[in-house]
């Protein structure tokens, strides 16, 4: 005989799977964008806009102009540029 009780579904997957959202960074230092290329998707501010990219509502960095990606520290924050070539 089984010395363990009949146990039913495991409650973990209760409520069905949950997919990642594919945040973080979409292009590196050093790559190439243009304008409305998105550099990174991010929840808060994590990193700050510089130079030559913009900010949507949602937090995602983009270029605002042609260049190349470029990631820098200010005031202990990774700000996000794009320097033109």
């Amino acid at each position: 005989m089984s010395h363990v009780k009949a146990g039913g579904k495991v409650a973990q997957h209760k409520q069905g799977k949950r997919h990642g959202k594919r945040l973080g960074l979409k292009k590196y230092a050093g790559e190439k964008v243009i304008t409305g290329n998105i550099i990174l998707r991010q929840r808060g501010e994590k990193y700050k806009a510089g130079k030559g990219v913009g900010m949507g509502s949602d937090h995602t960095i983009f270029a605002m102009i042609e260049g190349v990606v470029a990631f820098s520290k200010k005031f202990g924050k990774t700000v996000a540029n794009v320097i033109k070539e």
